[in-house]
């Protein structure tokens, strides 16, 4: 297995005027174009690695290296098609959008949330059963769609199974929920989801859920 070495080249005032770059940061595979190879602006980063291979890439400023998940869904166009309300509506965009098939939506969570002050006054983390509730707010997406026969008016949550709570999630986190439809009973108006929330990248609550869309027919 190749090992990799990250190396930062120091900033010019660190050295001296007209001093090469130390070898270790120069492989001969690499050339630098300019005045310091731009280090005036910013500083370069070279990852090597044992059979030869350099790439470099330029260190950007932190406030722009996560840029916002980009919304494929704003809060209008949510507030259009679920029918929640304050303080029950739960999901603030939607970033990814299959009709009938899946949806991913994010939740901000901030210190400003309803049930931070009782849950808990000195430890504020989001209730479990709020995040299912978000979580299958995103379902609705997926569900509320000519295909699968659902509308906001007979929409409903009809049950969960194999919930489980990995981390808790605290003011100030993001959730990102993903819910995909994996069995649709259109005859009982009955379609069955599998759910994953994350924070940071990390699984903090997963399930199964069931909702109805009240549709079926004999």
């Amino acid at each position: 297995m190749a090992t990799r070495c990250l190396v930062s080249a120091p900033p010019p005032s660190l050295r001296r005027p007209g001093a090469p770059l130390p070898e270790r940061l120069c492989p001969p595979s690499l050339t630098l174009r300019g005045p310091a190879a731009g280090f005036a602006k910013s500083r370069l980063v070279t990852r090597c690695s044992v059979d030869g291979t350099v790439t470099t890439e330029v260190d950007v400023p932190i406030e722009k290296r996560f840029p916002p998940f980009p919304a494929v869904m704003d809060i209008n166009q949510i507030r259009n098609i679920l029918p929640h309300r304050f303080p029950f509506l739960l999901v603030d965009r939607i970033i990814e959008y299959t009709p009938g098939v899946t949806a991913v939506g994010i939740k901000n969570v901030t210190i400003n949330d309803n049930f931070f002050p009782g849950h808990f006054p000195e430890r504020p983390i989001m209730p479990g059963v709020l995040m299912i509730e978000a979580m299958a707010q995103v379902g609705g997406f997926v569900v509320l769609q000519p295909e699968v026969g659902g509308s906001r008016e007979n929409f409903f949550f009809a049950g969960i199974d194999k919930v489980r709570f990995r981390k808790p999630v605290i003011a100030g986190d993001t959730l990102v929920m993903r819910m995909t439809l994996v069995k649709l009973q259109k005859r009982f108006g009955v379609a069955k989801m599998e759910g994953k929330a994350y924070v940071g990248g990390e699984v903090v609550c997963e399930g199964e859920f069931l909702m109805a869309t009240g549709s079926g027919s004999e």
